[in-house]
């Protein structure tokens, strides 16, 4: 079954080949970073233009690098949310285009499901995650299915705790009730001067720092929290906090009327601290679900996972039962969804041209 997919939930253009859920012909990405940079984030009306301007190119580059033909296809994927609208229906539009001039099924794939399902994709006959026995659990069914498995999605607008019963059945554990996660090391980046995008720019400063020169107080979460989906208070994740938190830290050490930082504030011990605290909170939650339901396997996804912190902190709790994508599937790309994709098809999903975008889609639960 081979399904050419497409993504442009936020700031990347992206399209795929993936032939039976896992294996990699193509994959295309067209980075809007350079274009949001001079914002320190993502400017949604240009990025909806960009995409405007990338998606033929992308997706006919994509059919070209996977030698594929219209009549080798077997569906057209989707993101249909969550994202951003403008984005969103860019994608969306040049899906449905493309199955009414082919006849092709439309599937519209939920975003996250895509970061869960970039675990089991190949490439060049190899597993693309980094535990290749973690990849042939996935692969797996009856006594040796991987399921119960907890996912932690974690990315620059995203930061949930999934419980995944099977495929397609997912039970919400844990969101956060304020920033993603990405988006804190976003906004710290911008206070300490870093940069955009401020994943890499604070795992960079935090190469020389002290982790453990600042102590950052946990976030108390309560389920009267107006923004709480169906969620345990235990699992619960907020992060608007620590930031404020650094933004104090940084306005004690002096700032200038401009912004700009004193020249005595240790940026690299800021950056390591907050580092450290983040994924601190990441790894404690994530190891309570997993004992409390049982998971046979941690899958992490998202940009965030591309912390060297946070991957180094998890497999030391986890040990061979956790799974990260390579980095090139931790950022937003297409090649996850044509995965989703394949297993939403098996399910019987498939939608017709009436499919809208879903800003604010939620996972399917059991």
């Amino acid at each position: 079954m081979r399904i050419l997919a497409i993504e442009t939930s936020c700031d990347e253009t992206a399209a795929a080949v993936v032939d039976d859920g896992h294996v990699v012909r193509s994959n295309v990405v067209a980075s809007q970073a350079e274009l949001h940079r001079q914002y320190g984030g993502v400017f949604p009306e240009l990025a909806s233009r960009a995409h405007v301007e990338a998606i033929a190119p992308v997706v006919q580059k994509a059919m070209d690098d996977a030698r594929a033909t219209w009549d080798s296809l077997s569906a057209i994927a989707v993101t249909r949310g969550p994202g951003l609208p403008g984005s969103l229906v860019v994608g969306v539009n040049m899906a449905k285009g493309i199955s009414l001039a082919t006849g092709l099924p439309l599937i519209g794939i939920n975003h996250l499901e895509g970061h869960i399902y970039a675990h089991w994709l190949s490439l060049n006959g190899r597993p693309a995650n980094d535990n290749p026995m973690v990849y042939q659990l996935l692969h797996s069914e009856g006594d040796l299915s991987p399921f119960p498995l907890v996912a932690l999605i974690v990315s620059g607008g995203h930061t949930e705790l999934v419980l995944m019963h099977a495929h397609g059945h997912y039970e919400l554990l844990g969101h956060t009730v304020d920033d993603a996660a990405g988006e804190a090391f976003d906004k710290v980046a911008r206070l300490l001067g870093l940069g955009y995008p401020g994943g890499p720019a604070i795992q960079r400063a935090a190469q020389g720092g002290n982790p453990h020169r600042f102590k950052f107080s946990r976030p108390r979460i309560s389920l009267n929290a107006r923004t709480v989906r169906t969620a345990q208070e235990e699992f619960l994740f907020s992060f608007s906090g620590i930031k404020t938190q650094v933004l104090r830290l940084v306005q004690a050490f002096g700032m200038s009327k401009d912004g700009k930082l004193s020249p005595q504030t240790p940026v690299s011990d800021i950056a390591a601290s907050f580092q450290n605290a983040v994924t601190d909170w990441l790894v404690e939650k994530t190891a309570r679900a997993a004992e409390r339901y049982g998971a046979r396997l941690v899958l992490v996804g998202g940009g965030v996972s591309a912390n060297q912190m946070l991957r180094q902190k998890m497999r030391a709790q986890f040990g061979s039962m956790v799974a990260f994508p390579p980095l090139w599937l931790c950022t937003d790309n297409a090649a996850m969804i044509g995965a989703a994709a394949y297993y939403a098809l098996r399910r019987g999903l498939h939608h017709d041209l009436t499919l809208d975008v879903a800003p604010d889609l939620k996972l399917p639960e059991s």
